[in-house]
């Protein structure tokens, strides 16, 4: 009886103990996986000019919770408006740009609009306006990209960024006729 009256107090010392050490591992995943969803990452290209124009860029990815921000500035453009999408490879050997392929479009969409019901490619861009003195800006935000996260519908890292010496009209198929490239960087790390 008295062995009884000993173990059962140590049992009961030892489950209390355990049950302490699971809910502290419980926090810590719950922290881990916080810091996980808030965690920044960010990237910056250079746009280098192809098709003999002088058009050069510099941008910036930061994704945070979920969502990816792009921020561009061009410079050495004819002022106009210039399509912008990203392309399939971040492969920029080629004078013309050709070596990036097709736009990226991992979900087999037609090209369109960035988001148009009838359905774009998530390269699609959009367009952007030159000055006078050549010089553009984009401010573009989406949670459709991610960097660097493995998922291959929205991962945008191996792709490139072509600027195009036209416009977007938004209805040829497949590339928007948006002309020439004249500008590309690859986004690699």
């Amino acid at each position: 009886m008295k062995k009884i009256q000993l173990l059962l107090p140590i049992c009961l010392a030892m489950l209390m103990l355990s049950c302490k050490n699971e809910k502290k591992e419980d926090t810590i995943d719950n922290e881990t996986q916080e810091e996980v969803v808030t965690q920044k990452k960010e990237l910056t290209i250079v746009l280098e000019p192809r098709s003999n124009s002088n058009a050069r860029g510099k941008i910036t990815f930061v994704e945070e919770n979920g969502m990816v921000h792009m921020t561009a500035k061009f410079e050495g453009l004819t002022a106009e408006t210039h399509a912008i999408h990203l392309h399939e490879k971040a492969d920029c050997s080629a004078a013309d740009g050709t070596s990036t392929g097709g736009h990226w479009n991992p979900t087999f969409e037609r090209h369109g609009k960035w988001g148009d019901a009838e359905g774009y490619h998530k390269g699609d861009i959009g367009n952007f306006n030159a000055n006078a003195s050549g010089n553009g800006e984009l401010d573009f935000k989406t949670d459709e990209w991610c960097i660097g996260c493995g998922d291959d519908t929205k991962d945008i890292l191996g792709k490139s960024v072509i600027v195009h010496a036209g416009v977007d009209d938004f209805v040829t198929q497949p590339t928007g006729d948006a002309g020439g490239r004249i500008s590309c960087g690859g986004i690699i790390q």
